[in-house]
């Protein structure tokens, strides 16, 4: 695929030379991408390698298999690290760069891993658990960063896009191992503990690896992020580049002092538009799919799969179609549309929801053999998921802020993400126990109706516009179309609405 695809690129990397770039076109920057993309890769891994690993756990420990509270808390406690861990990792990142962030959190991960291989009881594991979430969380931070940092900028969406693809491969991996363990001795101890070897493979590479040459640009040495740069780019393009970079990093400075994250309450279409994306972040949540993704071995066994080995490979399936339906999603977000696809998407998982609910419902009331309609609607949950609401939250949340509100309505909106995660893997379990499997479900599919009108009110279709066309959108939505001229005068001098 080239560049050519990219709306409003000019599809060439040396302004002298009739070049057109392609995702494979520079072997560098590729491998730096790859390289990088570990840091999703280990996120994906934690989030699918906890959910078989928990069957086993509850083998070993008798207080776990008794209390729902303690497997939440297991599953959950990677949240919090993670939200700590993402919070501090802006920090960490602008003080010491990409680089020694993503080290740090390899160290960190690979100590957590080892620490819950070695529990030798479930509050160990869960110290165990904060840990590779602290990791997680700033290597989610760090990745996409460090990506987008050294990518040609006309390439650059495609290439940060490969870190989503490392998070739901690194799911279907976790499958992989937890069935490939499941009949040796130990079993859990491996399956948490083998995730300390991406991380281990990642520290070693980033070793050979130059730090983001923004970063170094901007904080350290401009002649050692030149000679990052000339293997990136062309001697053509370099010159332009590097007066490109400079420009853009002094508007930013200016940008990051003139605004506060109070204004994204008090100037009204920032307001409309924070409530639009942080709303989507927490309707990808609350709409079920960590819920699938962390419980789904445990799901297939109340669907009357007892086997631990059986419930994992039906679970590999769940996780390889959502690693597949990413890449569907990712082909179709820019010709169908993020609105279109969302709506199809929440249209299908209310559907699937459904069937899961009746499956439920007639298990409990001693129908036999239904099992397989648990199981068929969980493929067909994350059929519908994996293309719709897996990548649409992310990439509206990309597009829909102004330039100098970007990356506080960004950050604002994964904090939402990340919380409300933790709501629904600390609470799934214990709601099915209260209300019943079923009517957990049917909840759930209560959720996927009010996303489906949130995204008709409130969600713009933003394909092919830029970002000029964007902003436009919410300021005629703030105060009329009218008065598009007192709106942008609002926006420009920060006053208040």
């Amino acid at each position: 695929m080239t560049i050519e695809s990219f709306p409003g690129s000019s599809g060439y990397i040396d302004a002298g030379v009739d070049k057109k770039i392609t995702y494979f076109s520079n072997t560098y920057v590729l491998g730096l991408t790859v390289v990088a993309g570990i840091g999703g890769l280990l996120f994906g891994y934690d989030t699918g390698v906890i959910s078989g690993a928990l069957l086993y756990i509850r083998d070993d420990f008798k207080a776990v298999d008794e209390s729902s509270f303690l497997q939440e808390t297991i599953v959950s406690m990677a949240l919090v690290g993670a939200m700590i861990g993402a919070a501090a990792g802006g920090w960490i990142n602008d003080a010491y760069g990409r680089k020694r962030a993503t080290l740090l959190a390899d160290v960190i991960f690979a100590l957590g891993s080892l620490v819950m291989a070695g529990a030798p009881d479930p509050y160990v594991l869960i110290m165990g658990r904060l840990l590779v979430g602290l990791g997680v969380g700033v290597a989610s931070v760090t990745a996409p960063m460090y990506i987008a940092e050294a990518a040609p900028s006309e390439i650059r969406g495609g290439l940060v896009s490969t870190n989503v693809l490392m998070i739901t491969g690194g799911q279907f991996l976790s499958y992989l191992v937890n069935l490939a363990f499941t009949e040796v001795p130990g079993t859990w101890r491996w399956m948490l503990g083998v995730a300390a070897v991406p991380a281990i493979i990642q520290f070693f590479l980033m070793l050979f690896l130059p730090e983001s040459p923004r970063w170094l640009y901007m904080k350290k040495s401009k002649s050692e992020a030149i000679v990052v740069l000339s293997k990136i780019y062309d001697p053509y393009r370099l010159e332009e580049e590097l007066d490109q970079l400079s420009s853009a990093l002094e508007e930013e400075n200016q940008r990051k002092n003139a605004v506060s994250y109070m204004d994204v309450f008090r100037i009204k279409e920032i307001r409309l538009a924070f409530f639009t994306g942080a709303g989507l972040q927490a309707f990808q949540q609350f709409t079920g799919i960590n819920t699938v993704m962390y419980y789904s071995p445990t799901i297939v066994q109340m669907a009357g799969f007892s086997s631990n080995q059986l419930a994992l490979l039906l679970s590999l399936v769940v996780a390889l179609m959502n690693a597949a339906g990413t890449v569907v999603g990712i082909n179709l977000i820019d010709h169908f549309g993020r609105r279109k696809l969302a709506l199809s998407s929440l249209s299908g998982v209310f559907f699937s929801l459904i069937l899961l609910s009746v499956a439920f419902f007639l298990e409990s009331s001693g129908f036999a053999n239904v099992g397989w309609i648990a199981v068929l609607g969980l493929a067909l949950y994350i059929a519908f998921f994996a293309p719709g609401m897996g990548p649409v939250p992310w990439t509206v949340n990309s597009e829909i802020y102004p330039e100098a509100y970007r990356g506080i309505c960004g950050g604002m909106s994964a904090t939402v993400n990340w919380i409300s995660n933790l709501i629904v893997a600390q609470s799934f379990l214990s709601v099915a126990d209260a209300v019943g499997t079923g009517w957990t479900f049917m909840i759930l599919a209560g959720i996927s109706v009010a996303a489906f009108g949130f995204v008709v009110a409130f969600v713009p279709e933003t394909k092919g516009l830029t970002f000029d066309e964007v902003e436009k959108i919410w300021k005629e939505r703030a105060w009329g179309s009218g008065n598009g001229s007192e709106s942008e005068s609002l926006l420009e001098t920060g006053e208040e609405s």
